[in-house]
């Protein structure tokens, strides 16, 4: 039996190793994936471009609207006279946001009253437009305390000095700095390890159908579980090399720290690299072409990446989705990920998310040489 599975392993590598395009979409693709998606991808909104109409002129409606352009966020492109020029660059998608101060806003500040800054806001793009404006909160929070402390200083001194201050000081664990690649780095070594793995597998068998070879392999001693080891076993290799791969590049490209145990890690790659060889063999087996293994490959692949966590937070979706995620392979490795990468947390920690690769692992297994055999006859 064991002489059987290494022919296959053999034959395998000897195919991968004759294929150069093979070799190519290996090894580029996923260094350029995560060099794109480690720059590309972010939470944070830079440099958003906005327009301001100042009716007030004054001295403190200019510190307001300077405070905007010198905390890097925000980018005056335009300066306004009117409103129907604001109402055209928002229809228009000119400018994502604007900022309009009415008549009056200096002289309310200074009776001590409140003075409204208007934020007009284009929300056909909802998430940035929630982010912009958290940062106008930010923004407009400060100057009203600035404001209000040097007023005091002006007017009572005696009692502005026996005033309390309360500072707030952000020290967020793992991630002081709340630097966004941190975050995405190792969740696309879990995605673009998903998608090559399953694609390489899916198309494994489907191959050797649709040119006519798996007839031939079949009526050789070789039985089908030895088959499938061995059309697997190479795929779980190549998916190990281009995981280290992709860590070492993210890793050391982009500054993202690793504190826990290595051998932890390769424990949940393993557990995850098996589920996905799985998948791949899944959809294999459900497929009698090439073509039909991408659309199946494609219908799993985003849904999987969707309800994974990996950009959405699973707690944000409806229950039902809730529920469809404890099928996502992915969903436990990212966890896994980001705990050993991040955290430095162990399998006391991680078990968990451990166990439901595996259960998933041997479900998976199950079905799909159940789907082997069946096809197979």
């Amino acid at each position: 039996m064991f002489d059987r599975i290494w022919c296959m392993i053999v034959k395998e590598f000897l195919q991968l190793r004759r294929d150069k395009y093979a070799r190519f979409r290996l090894l580029v693709p996923p260094i350029i994936q995560m060099l794109v998606y480690g720059y590309a991808a972010t939470f944070e909104v830079n440099r958003v471009q906005i327009a301001v109409i100042d009716f007030d002129h004054s001295q403190e409606s200019r510190d307001l609207l300077s405070r905007f352009a010198f905390t890097g966020r925000f980018e005056v492109a335009k300066v306004l006279s009117n409103e129907q020029e604001l109402k055209s660059l928002i229809g228009r998608s000119s400018i994502p946001m604007a900022l309009k101060i009415e008549p009056g806003f200096a002289e309310l500040l200074r009776k001590g009253q409140t003075a409204h800054l208007q934020v007009i806001v284009d929300g056909t793009n909802s998430n940035t437009a929630l982010i912009a404006v958290g940062y106008v909160n930010q923004i407009a929070n400060q100057f009203s305390q600035d404001y209000a402390r040097d007023r005091l200083n002006q007017l009572a001194p005696a009692i502005a000095a026996t005033v309390p201050q309360i500072s707030l000081e952000q020290r967020p664990w793992y991630n002081p700095n709340l630097n966004s690649q941190w975050f995405f780095v190792p969740g696309v070594i879990g995605s673009i390890t998903l998608m090559m793995v399953v694609t390489l597998t899916a198309f494994a068998i489907v191959r050797e159908r649709e040119i006519g070879t798996l007839e031939q392999i079949m009526v050789t001693p070789i039985r089908p579980f030895e088959l499938i080891l061995g059309k697997t076993i190479p795929f779980f290799v190549v998916g190990l090399a281009d995981v280290l791969l992709v860590a070492v590049v993210g890793t050391l490209w982009f500054q993202v720290p690793f504190r826990g145990n290595p051998l932890v890690l390769l424990l949940g790659v393993v557990l995850f690299l098996l589920s996905t060889l799985n998948v791949g063999l899944l959809i294999s087996t459900l497929s009698s072409t090439q073509q039909q293994a991408f659309v199946l490959g494609f219908f799993f692949l985003n849904p999987a990446f969707t309800l994974s966590g990996f950009a959405f937070p699973i707690t944000s979706m409806p229950k039902a989705m809730q529920m469809i995620t404890y099928a996502d392979p992915l969903r436990y490795f990212l966890v896994i990920l980001r705990g050993t990468f991040l955290k430095g947390v162990g399998l006391d920690v991680l078990w968990p998310q451990m166990l439901a690769l595996a259960l998933l692992t041997s479900v998976l297994l199950l079905i799909s040489v159940a789907r082997f055999r069946k096809s197979i006859d």
